[in-house]
C-alpha cells in the first residue's frame, strides 16, 4: 500500500504549479492579446485617426469588467486543460468507439463548460467592438407609435457564436487528441518552444475560426429561430419588423459581420490555444529526480523509487525521460546507477532501474504477441485479457528474484477509458486492448464464441493437456511464454492427465429459443451498411493504439542501452553484466515481435501530419520511432562490445540474431 504523500507528493509540488505557472502567463498575455484584438475589430483604412481614437475611448468600466471577465474564463481554461490532459492518448478504433466517447457524461459537462465560456467570451467581443453589437435589447417603436425594448438580433448573434466555438473546440478536442501532451526529442528552453510554437497558434486558430464561423451561419440560418424566439418570451422583447433577420440571406452579404464574427473567434481560440501551449511547455519540463536520496524520509523521490512504484503517469513518463538524459549525458549520476550499497555491496540502484525497464519492454513484447495472435487468426482467437491476467497474477516460484529476468511490475497498457484522469493513479489492471474481439458486438459469429468460450471440464482440453500443435508453435522466438524470454528454450510438457466425466447440463428449451432469436438479431444488425460503418475497424487505430505509450519504452531501451555502452568504461564492480543476457534476450525478443508487426498491413504506412489544427499526431508515428530506437539500441551496445559479446550465455536463435547485428546485416 502506497500512502497519500508518496503517491501524490510529485502532483502537489509539481505539477500543480507548474500548471499555475502557464495559467500565469497566459493571463499575463492577455492585456497585448486584447489590445491587437481591439485594433483589428476597430481598423478602418479610410478612416485611421478615428480608428486611433475609438481604441483610446475605450478605457471604461465597462471595458475593464469585460477584461476581468476574459482572465476568469482563461483560468477555468486552464483548470479544465489540468482536469483533462493525458500523456497516453484515447485512440478510438472503430466510428462507434469514436461516438462512446463524444457522448461520455465527462464530455458532456467538458462541452457545457465550454459553451458557457464561449458565451462570456463573445459577450466582451461584443462590448469591445460596440456600435450595433453592444447591447441585448435597444428601444424601439412598433407600429402604434409606442416606445419598447426590441432585440438586438446582432449581439444574439455573437453570444450563440461563441457558444458554438466553444461547442466546437471541445468536439475537435476529443476528435483530435487536444489533451494528448507529448515531451520533446530535442531539449529547449520554454521561450524558445513558445516562440517556435506561435506563427503555427495564429495560422491554426484562424482557420479552425473560419470553418467554424461557416458552420455556424449554415446552422443559425436554419434553426436561428429558435434561440431568438426563447429570448425574446423570456426577457420580453419584441421582433423590430423593420430590420432584416439575421437568419436569412441578408447575413451572407454582411461582410462586416461575417469579419467581426471571425476575428472574435480567432481571438476566442487564440487565448484558449495560448493557454494550452504554455501548459504543454511547462508541465514536459525535464525534472531531475536524485538516484539516491539523501534523507530516508525522502527515499519516494528517488530515480529507482519512482521507477518501480505504482505512480500517475505523468510521474512516471518524466522519470524515464530523467533516466535517458542522465545516461547519456552526466557521468556522475551513471557512477551512482552503478554504485553497490553500504553495508552489504549490492546493486539496488542498478537491480530496480533495469528490472522496471525490462518489465516494460517484456509488457510491450507479450502485448505485440497477443496482438499477432489475433490478427493471424483473423480475429478467433483467444482473449488477450485472459493472457494478461496469467501475466500480472502469475507468482514467483521462489523467495528471491531472479536479476537475469525481467519483472512485470508496472504493465504500461493502452487505455480504453475516454477520460481517465491524468494526474491519478495508473491502473494496475490487465491489459485491455481494443483490438480484442467482443463477443457481445453484432459480428460476433456463433464459432467465434466457440472458440474463445472456457473449456468445459469434461472436454479433452481441459486441464493440462497440450496438442502436438500447441507445443510446435512454443518454440517461437516471439512467444509470450516467460521461459522463452529468458533463454529461449520451450518449457517441458506435463504429462497428459484427462479430466473427469461430468454430465453436460443441456439448455432449457426457453433459453435456446432466446439464444436462436439473439443469433437473427445479430446477423440481421450485421446487413445493415449505418451498422457496419459504425462497428468496422478504423486501418491504423489499432496499430496506434498498441504503440500509443510507446514514448515510456523508447527512453527505457535508451537508457539501458546507454548505461550498458556507458559500463564498459565506467563499471567498477561489473554489476551490469549480471544482466547483460537478459538485456539483450529482451531485446531481441522485441525486435522481432516488432518486425512481424510492420509486415501486417496498414503498419507501415505513415499518416500524414495535420498542420492546420493544434493536434499532437506525434503518438502516430511512435511506432516507427520504437523500431529505430530499438535498431540503434543494439547496434550501441554490439559497437561497444564487440567480439565480447560471444561469451554472453544466450539462446542459439539469439546469438544468430545477434551475429546479424555484430556483422552490421540488419
Amino acid at each position: 500500500m502506497f500512502s497519500t504523500e508518496t503517491s501524490c507528493w510529485f502532483i502537489r509540488k509539481v505539477i500543480c504549479w507548474r500548471a499555475a505557472a502557464s495559467i500565469a502567463w497566459s493571463v499575463l498575455l492577455l492585456p497585448p492579446t486584447t489590445a491587437v484584438f481591439v485594433l483589428l475589430s476597430k481598423f478602418s483604412l479610410l478612416q485611421p485617426i478615428q480608428t486611433i481614437s475609438e481604441c483610446l475611448s475605450l478605457i471604461s468600466a465597462s471595458s475593464i469588467f469585460s477584461f476581468i471577465l476574459l482572465g476568469g474564463v482563461i483560468v477555468m481554461v486552464g483548470f479544465l486543460i489540468l482536469e483533462y490532459y493525458t500523456v497516453i492518448p484515447t485512440i478510438a478504433c472503430s466510428k462507434i468507439a469514436l461516438l462512446s466517447q463524444l457522448l461520455h457524461p465527462r464530455q458532456f459537462i467538458n462541452s457545457i463548460g465550454h459553451c458557457l465560456m464561449g458565451v462570456i467570451v463573445g459577450w466582451c467581443c461584443a462590448v469591445t467592438i460596440g456600435h450595433r453589437y453592444k447591447m441585448l435589447g435597444r428601444p424601439c417603436k412598433i407600429s402604434d407609435g409606442y416606445s419598447q425594448m426590441c432585440l438586438n438580433e446582432h449581439h444574439l448573434i455573437f453570444l450563440l457564436a461563441g457558444a458554438f466555438v466553444g461547442f466546437s473546440h471541445s468536439l475537435l478536442g476529443v476528435i483530435h487528441n487536444i489533451n494528448y501532451i507529448s515531451f520533446q526529442i530535442v531539449q529547449q528552453h520554454k521561450y524558445l518552444r513558445f516562440k517556435g510554437s506561435l506563427p503555427l497558434v495564429l495560422k491554426c486558430s484562424a482557420t479552425q475560426a473560419f470553418y467554424s464561423v461557416r458552420n455556424y451561419i449554415v446552422v443559425y440560418f436554419f434553426l436561428g429561430y429558435i434561440p431568438k424566439t426563447w429570448v425574446c418570451k423570456t426577457l420580453n422583447l419584441q421582433l423590430e419588423g423593420s430590420v432584416h433577420p439575421l437568419d436569412s440571406i441578408a447575413v451572407l452579404l454582411d461582410l462586416s459581420l461575417l469579419y467581426h464574427l471571425w476575428i472574435s473567434a480567432t481571438f476566442l481560440l487564440f487565448t484558449w490555444y495560448i493557454t494550452l501551449l504554455l501548459f504543454r511547455i511547462f508541465v514536459t519540463e525535464v525534472y531531475t529526480f536524485p538516484v539516491q536520496s539523501t534523507f530516508t524520509e525522502d527515499s519516494h523521490q528517488s530515480l529507482p523509487k519512482v521507477l518501480t512504484d505504482k505512480q500517475p503517469m505523468i510521474l512516471k513518463f518524466l522519470a524515464l525521460q530523467d533516466l535517458a538524459l542522465l545516461s547519456q549525458h552526466s557521468p556522475s549520476r551513471r557512477s551512482e546507477v552503478f554504485s553497490l550499497s553500504q553495508p552489504g555491496g549490492h546493486p539496488h540502484n542498478w537491480n530496480a532501474i533495469s528490472g522496471e525497464c525490462l518489465s516494460l519492454l517484456a509488457a510491450l513484447t507479450q502485448r505485440l504477441a497477443a496482438y499477432h495472435e489475433t490478427v493471424a487468426t483473423n480475429g478467433r482467437a483467444k482473449s488477450l485479457s485472459s493472457g494478461s491476467e496469467r501475466i500480472t497474477s502469475e507468482p514467483s516460484s521462489t523467495g528471491t528474484e531472479d536479476p537475469m529476468s525481467p519483472r512485470p511490475v508496472f504493465l504500461m497498457k493502452t487505455p480504453n477509458i475516454a477520460f481517465a484522469r491524468s494526474v491519478g493513479g495508473s491502473s494496475q489492471s490487465p491489459l485491455t486492448i481494443p483490438f480484442t474481439p467482443d463477443l457481445d458486438s453484432p459480428f460476433a459469429s456463433p464459432a467465434l464464441r466457440r472458440l474463445i468460450a472456457p473449456v468445459e471440464q469434461c472436454s479433452p482440453w481441459h486441464g493440462t493437456v497440450q496438442s502436438p500443435h500447441i507445443m510446435r508453435r512454443a518454440p517461437k522466438l516471439w512467444s509470450t511464454s516467460t521461459d522463452l524470454q529468458v533463454n529461449g528454450s520451450p518449457p517441458p510438457s506435463p504429462a497428459t492427465v484427462p479430466g473427469p466425466k461430468q454430465e453436460i447440463s443441456k439448455p432449457s428449451f426457453l433459453a435456446q429459443f432466446l439464444q436462436n432469436r439473439k443469433e437473427q438479431v445479430k446477423h440481421f444488425l450485421a446487413k445493415r451498411v449505418l451498422i457496419m460503418y459504425l462497428f468496422n475497424k478504423l486501418p491504423e487505430a489499432s496499430s496506434q493504439a498498441l504503440f500509443a505509450d510507446s514514448q515510456a519504452h523508447i527512453w527505457a531501451l535508451e537508457g539501458l542501452s546507454y548505461l550498458v555502452q556507458a559500463s564498459f568504461t565506467e563499471d567498477q564492480f561489473g554489476v551490469v553484466q549480471t544482466t547483460l543476457p537478459s538485456i539483450l534476450s529482451s531485446m531481441l525478443l522485441l525486435q522481432e515481435a516488432v518486425d512481424r508487426h510492420f509486415k501486417l498491413p496498414h503498419a507501415s504506412s505513415k499518416p500524414v501530419r495535420s498542420t492546420s489544427s493544434m493536434e499532437d499526431s506525434t503518438y502516430k508515428t511512435l511506432r516507427f520511432a520504437l523500431r529505430a530506437t530499438l535498431k540503434t539500441a543494439i547496434y550501441r551496445i554490439t559497437t561497444t562490445f564487440g567480439d565480447h559479446l560471444n561469451a554472453v550465455e544466450m539462446s542459439a536463435e539469439h546469438r544468430k540474431r545477434l551475429q546479424q547485428f555484430l556483422q552490421y546485416k540488419e
